[in-house]
């Protein structure tokens, strides 16, 4: 007599776990209007207007710096273009250049990578506009097996890893980590 209504909440419990949550919400806005900043993998161009010896292209290391001639090292990782050129131009007027104007751009932009139930995961070379949708494309197309309704992006927001459940058409930003989840029935 005591297994009955044991027996009837678990089935209720399992039954409530295969019923549907409704549209799951999106990620919050910090986590899509965050402004991108630069990380190992990013190449720049760096643009000091009338000296050509320091204008060139340089890639963001290992370590999260460039080397740029007469200056050095300058820090990149987690920053905006404005706020390493803003670095560059600080250091070039302590001493080198009298009133330097730089510009800095992205010319490459760092690899995104893609897991899970995907004909090949990986990692891939970032195109401009990409969606979750077109990331999926490039890597192969689903597997049989693939969740086509949500899907998990990791993103490094001011330093500090961040992940949000995404809907395939959101867009996707270099360096992102897409993983597509296995269905389960």
């Amino acid at each position: 007599m005591y297994f009955r209504p044991v027996i009837l909440l678990l089935a209720a419990l399992a039954l409530s776990a295969c019923a549907s949550a409704g549209p799951r919400p999106g990620p919050d806005a910090a986590f899509e209007s965050a402004a991108y900043t630069l990380d190992g993998g990013d190449k720049l161009r760096v643009t000091v207007f009338g000296q050509e010896g320091l204008t060139n292209s340089y890639a963001v290391d290992g370590s999260g710096k460039i080397s740029m001639p007469l200056i050095g090292r300058v820090d990149a990782r987690g920053l905006t273009t404005a706020q390493v050129a803003s670095n560059i131009t600080a250091k070039l007027r302590s001493g080198f250049v009298r009133e330097p104007h730089v510009a800095v751009e992205v010319e490459t932009f760092r690899p995104f990578f893609i897991l899970g139930e995907v004909t090949a995961a990986g990692q891939y070379a970032y195109v401009n506009n990409l969606t979750v949708e077109t990331a999926v494309a490039i890597a192969g197309g689903f597997t049989p097996r693939a969740n086509r309704s949500t899907f998990t992006i990791v993103r490094s927001i001011n330093g500090v890893q961040s992940s949000a459940s995404v809907p395939l058409h959101f867009n996707v930003r270099p360096g992102d980590t897409i993983t597509i989840h296995e269905r389960w029935f």
